[in-house]
């Protein structure tokens, strides 16, 4: 006779009596997550709530894990857990957000416009808004900038070139006003036990409401002034007239929300990477020598042969420039929290999984996990060479997600990643001023301080 053996439930990470976890999970998540793998392993349940309303997170750490809830199960695990929810009600059905045979045909439509020779294409606008940003800074007062604000602004320039064919000065001003508040308000409404609907006239779904009529009104401004003009060729452009025999085409509504998940993910990832990874920089000043080196190489540099701007091609001879990034996208993944949530009873890392529970995969946890990262929290660009990188699992790093959900836009920010340090590492030389920043996890990573650095003009 076979003897099956009993399958193993995810350890409860203990709480308060009254709330549980929740208290943990709203004020900081972060180091909550990192003390649960490390006193409790790779899966983990957080309960969060007052007794009788409680309800189970299932957390997974290990990158064995990921790749099964992202991948190898990926049917089995959806987006419809209750982050999401919230985040479709305020941002819409996206590409972000949507599923099934919406997304499918969402994906079928957009994919074109993301190959890698289109995207390639855009280094240009890349290295042109990188020299704005160089112009702008030979002005700055004290001769100090904050990396953190600086960033967002320059990602959303590019975005807003690339994407939509337009300046985005207001679209800056909207976002930055609009899109903090509204990742609190989402995230508070997932975690809460109980919750008004978003109908009720409370001042919490009021301000919501608001803020969402806000950026309603600039992607319809974006879309409509795209429509008007036949001859452009920018992101907005062609998925205003993306079309295919089997999808049709995209709707009113399904247009405002692409560019809604555009002007938002697009710009996040970028901006949070390239603000890391100068602000790591300024504080290994040994590593930034040995980047500057490489971009003086390749471009020329101050007062040397060529000095010209960078372009896709650049990008594979940008190898240690290339490490550094990826190794500040570990360190600091803008997603540092992936969710989903079960069909069926499933297995992962030998844990069993209820269905219709709620699972959290946790990059930031994954990201430091010693098994994959000796001395996890240290800087070190050498992880990423191929030989290091052939050496670990695949979902061991995981800044754009995995699997058929895997981010659309991942090699257009790389490409803005890599040529716009590459121009500004080329023009300044950068020092630290301060202490490192503090972070918060929202829907994406948040820095809950200014990241300020001294800047010294190199020619």
């Amino acid at each position: 006779m076979t003897v099956t053996a009993p399958r193993v439930e995810a350890p409860i990470v203990a709480g308060s009596p009254l709330l549980g976890s929740m208290n943990d999970l709203l004020n900081d998540p972060l180091a909550a997550y990192l003390r649960a793998r490390r006193e409790h392993g790779d899966v983990v349940r957080f309960r969060a709530g007052p007794p009788g309303l409680r309800r189970d997170l299932h957390a997974v750490f290990s990158a064995e894990g990921a790749q099964q809830v992202l991948a190898t199960q990926a049917a089995n695990f959806r987006k419809d857990n209750v982050f999401y929810e919230e985040v479709r009600q305020s941002v819409g059905n996206g590409l972000l957000t949507s599923q099934d045979d919406t997304y499918l045909r969402q994906r079928r439509l957009i994919q074109p416009l993301f190959t890698r020779r289109r995207v390639n294409g855009y280094a240009r606008q890349v290295a042109e808004e990188a020299a704005a940003l160089v112009t702008v800074w030979r002005e700055a007062p004290g001769g100090t900038v904050e990396l953190i604000g600086e960033m967002r602004r320059f990602a959303l320039r590019m975005v807003g070139r690339i994407l939509f064919g337009t300046d985005v000065e207001k679209a800056f001003t909207v976002v930055e006003r609009t899109l903090p508040p509204l990742q609190e308000y989402s995230l508070k409404r997932g975690f809460s036990p109980v919750k008004a609907p978003r109908t009720w006239p409370t001042p919490a779904n009021r301000r919501a409401g608001r803020l969402q009529d806000e950026l309603f009104a600039l992607c319809d401004g974006i879309i409509e002034s795209r429509r008007a003009d036949s001859t452009a060729d920018d992101l907005v452009s062609l998925l205003v007239r993306a079309e295919n025999a089997e999808d049709g085409s995209l709707d009113a509504g399904e247009l405002r929300e692409q560019v809604l998940i555009f002007l938002l993910a697009g710009h996040e990832t970028t901006a949070t990477a390239l603000a890391f990874a100068l602000d790591l920089l300024a504080r290994h000043p040994e590593e930034q020598g040995r980047v500057r080196e490489e971009v003086d190489r390749v471009l020329g540099g101050p007062g040397g042969p060529g000095g010209r701007a960078p372009t896709a091609a650049d990008m594979a001879e940008l190898s240690y420039l290339t490490m550094v990034l990826k190794e500040a996208m570990r360190l600091y993944p803008s997603a540092p929290v992936v969710g989903r949530r079960s069909v069926a009873d499933a297995e992962i890392d030998g844990v069993r999984i209820p269905a219709g529970a709620d699972i959290l995969v946790i990059p930031w946890v994954t990201h430091r996990h010693p098994d994959y990262w000796p001395d996890p929290d240290r800087f070190d660009p050498e992880r990423f060479t191929p030989e290091a990188e052939a050496g670990r699992p695949r979902y061991a790093w995981l800044p754009f997600g995995g699997g058929p959900r895997a981010c659309i836009g991942q090699h257009l920010s790389m490409l803005e990643s890599v040529l716009g340090l590459a121009v500004l590492l080329r023009a300044f030389e950068f020092e630290a001023v301060g202490e490192q920043v503090p972070l918060g996890s929202g829907i994406t990573l948040m820095a809950k301080g200014p990241a300020r650095c001294r800047i010294t003009a190199r020619f």
